[in-house]
């Protein structure tokens, strides 16, 4: 059976309205992605640290809950556990304030076997970190010997624009990896100062990855491969957070690509109309959860795809 294998960092959420804070969600980029994926009945492992601390619990807690293996978690002392305070305004969309402070060893841990189609994701500053560059590798070039599917979402913030310049090698070497880029709009604003997507695709994108998904909030979501340029409009939610929702969008994604068995091998000439239900299934897992504080789906909505599947 093919799996997911993610690789980021752990963090611990806590959400403010109005100044005061009202939820505190185990969260990260790719972490997200994986917990809605597990939620959803997929075959995932997950490659990342948390330190020995009350946080540190808490994550781990939460990932026994939601059935995601702790067997490639490397557990630390010496530092503390990373935590995020997201702001939302009235459109909830977060802005955000990071406090990490990790040891001098990092991610000491054996990686996962991968197998031919599983999936590989990973992304935001953490596959750039050059403290962590040569896991990050291994696990790549792993990926590349087995014929993975490599899943790249740059998600790149805005307090590392000033730094685009420098880690463009690193970016460049981890989308000449992958064989699907999912990036939003602001991403490449901050990684290339450009917003046009054809433009962002041509001259950024297709030489490295010729398959590229770009979201831009609440506008379309843009499809370009070697044969197709399409735009998917978003029907429109009513948001309690955004937090996750772009991260819940790659677990939709690589849920669909499993679902409608496209493979290593079917990358370069998937039909449209396979795109359409997987672009779908993106949709869906990023507007349920948007529905509510947390960064995954409900248990509900698993349930709900569990059943569809059995059907």
């Amino acid at each position: 059976m093919r799996k997911v294998v993610g690789i980021g960092e752990t963090i611990l959420d806590i959400l403010f309205r109005n100044g005061q804070p009202t939820a505190a969600v185990p969260g990260g980029s790719v972490f997200n992605c994986i917990v809605s994926l597990s939620r959803a009945g997929v075959p995932i492992n997950f490659i990342s640290e948390t330190g020995e601390d009350e946080v540190g619990k808490i994550i781990l807690d939460f990932m026994k809950e939601n059935k995601v293996p702790t067997d490639h978690i490397y557990r630390f002392n010496g530092g503390k556990s990373p935590i995020s305070l997201a702001f939302l305004n009235e459109q909830n969309d977060a802005r955000y304030l990071f406090y990490k402070k990790y040891p001098r060893q990092r991610l000491d841990v054996n990686l996962p076997e991968l197998n031919e189609d599983d999936i590989v994701i990973l992304g935001s500053y953490y596959a750039l970190n050059p403290e962590l560059r040569d896991k990050i590798l291994e696990l790549l070039d792993q990926a590349r010997t087995k014929n993975a599917i490599v899943y790249y979402d740059p998600n790149f913030r805005s307090a590392h624009k000033e730094e685009a310049i420098k880690l463009a090698p690193t970016i460049i070497e981890n989308l000449e990896y992958a064989n699907i880029v999912r990036g939003s709009l602001k991403d490449f604003l901050y990684m290339y100062n450009l917003e046009d997507i054809e433009k962002i695709y041509k001259d950024k994108i297709k030489f490295y990855c010729p398959t590229f998904i770009c979201t831009n909030g609440k506008k379309d979501v843009a499809l370009r491969t070697r044969t197709i340029a399409k735009d998917y409009p978003i029907a429109p939610v009513e948001a309690v957070s955004t937090v996750g929702s772009g991260d819940n969008f790659n677990a939709g994604i690589i849920y669909g690509l499993l679902k409608y068995n496209v493979h290593y091998t079917d990358l370069n000439n998937t039909p449209e109309a396979c795109w359409d239900k997987v672009i779908a299934c993106g949709m869906a897992f990023a507007a349920e959860s948007c529905k509510s504080m947390n960064n995954n789906i409900s248990a509900e909505f698993a349930q709900r795809l569990k059943l569809e599947k059995e059907v």
